[in-house]
């Protein structure tokens, strides 16, 4: 093969690799999506957290996120360790995930999350604060 034709044979891959990425959807990363609360006041006692995982790009409720990480404790007011138990509960809302817990008492709570969005490299991760009033 002469220098002319591996440079003409390289100038046409690069051109069809440049054609195919300009084609193919842009994916998103973790960093466009956010958890916001349904809710930012709760009951002191048994609670369902509801919680919007949000496209910031579109502003669009995310549906199927695989949530696997989930901890609720009262950092926000200097308790780290005074945690509770939290458990998925199902919501018949599209990109709303909700969580059955026992907040024990009145003060400032820590929701934090960790999900995977199909389709999408990386981990989205959040940190809500809500309110438990009597």
């Amino acid at each position: 093969m002469s220098r002319l034709q591996g440079r003409r044979s390289r100038a046409a891959m690069l051109a069809a690799v440049i054609s195919a990425a300009s084609l193919s959807p842009a994916l998103g990363d973790a960093a466009d999506y956010e958890f916001q609360l349904v809710e930012s006041v709760a009951k002191v006692g048994e609670a369902v957290v509801a919680v919007r995982l949000v496209d910031t790009r579109t502003s669009k409720p995310v549906p199927d996120a695989v949530i696997y990480a989930t901890r609720i404790d009262m950092a926000p007011d200097g308790m780290p360790t005074m945690s509770s138990a939290i458990a998925s509960t199902p919501s018949d809302q599209l990109g709303v995930y909700r969580f059955k817990t026992k907040l024990t008492m009145e003060g400032g709570w820590r929701l934090s999350l960790a999900a995977k969005v199909q389709g999408e490299t990386g981990t989205v991760e959040g940190k809500l604060v809500l309110q438990a009033k009597p």
